[in-house]
């Protein structure tokens, strides 16, 4: 694996780095009522009858809703969370509207070990083009038959360098930085799963000597801070991304355009980035500004 800029303006002229945004709930943070949500989503919840796909759905809706709300500059008291929708596309994917119209607005969810995460980005997908993804995974053991199934031979052979005791981080954003990009592709886990490589670059050496080969070792990082990563579909077309991990989660980002480094944001306040400024057409505000 060759290493990856840090910076995206190194991979495409300025206007084609779009900004992207981050969110992540927990369920502690879900209302015990639902009107939050829309009518026609208030439909969609009582079809659930299992009681796990009726709470990671609740928690998906309102980490996407809140997150909208935070980085649009949005009301986010009940009413106005209502106007916002999530709903899926014919590919499954999931689309933002606002006030029953579609908005501009490129989102990806996820979610694991009760926690939600939810990317947004304001630039609209197009069809046909790769355009946003993100994955949340628990940092655990994986074995070595689930690595053969699902990793190509060259993301195999990094793992096999890799220590035992490093693997399960090494393994978890791998497969973390695949479920993005197929997300990212509008295929999910339809296509095979490596029919997408990806490269973490060689920025995380290890001071061990591994037989001849370099090792990776995934160093801990916060949530302001992302590690470049790319991703090589069916061998020829490349996009790129962002992933994180911490000592339970593995979070990762991956997008077309390239983005600058995700920007966290709290629902208490403003985008940690001041820079940052997503923004959607004035005549969809009025609606859900109050």
């Amino acid at each position: 694996m060759s290493g990856i800029p840090a910076c995206p303006e190194e991979l495409a002229p300025c206007e084609s780095v779009q900004d992207v945004c981050w969110l992540e709930q927990r369920e502690v943070n879900v209302p015990a009522g639902d009107d939050w949500l829309s009518a026609q989503e208030a439909t969609s919840l009582a079809r659930l009858r299992f009681p796990k796909r009726h709470a990671d759905w609740r928690l998906g809706r309102w980490t996407a809703k809140q997150a909208i709300a935070t980085c649009f500059n949005l009301s986010s008291d009940h009413r106005a969370l209502a106007a916002i929708e999530i709903r899926a596309a014919a590919s499954g994917s999931p689309e933002v509207f606002l006030s029953g119209e579609l908005a501009p607005v490129g989102i990806s969810l996820s979610h694991s070990s009760g926690v939600a995460l939810c990317a947004l980005a304001s630039r609209p997908r197009k069809a046909g083009e790769a355009s946003l993804g993100c994955d949340v995974e628990a940092v655990e053991p994986r074995s070595d038959n689930f690595v053969g199934d699902y990793f190509t031979a060259s993301e195999q052979k990094v793992i096999q360098q890799t220590p035992a005791e490093n693997r399960p981080p090494l393994v978890t954003v791998l497969w973390s930085a695949k479920e993005s990009a197929l997300k990212a592709l509008q295929e999910g886990l339809r296509l095979d799963t490596r029919s997408v490589e990806i490269n973490l670059g060689t920025a995380f050496p290890t001071n061990r000597k591994c037989s001849g080969s370099s090792c990776l070792v995934l160093p801990r990082t916060s949530a302001d801070s992302w590690r470049p990563l790319q991703v090589r579909y069916q061998g020829s077309s490349a996009f790129h991304g962002w992933w994180q991990h911490d000592d339970q989660l593995a979070r990762t980002i991956v997008s077309r355009p390239p983005s600058r480094p995700p920007a966290h944001v709290s629902v208490i306040g403003t985008s940690e980035h001041p820079n940052l400024q997503l923004t959607i057409p004035a005549i969809m505000i009025p609606a859900i500004r109050s």
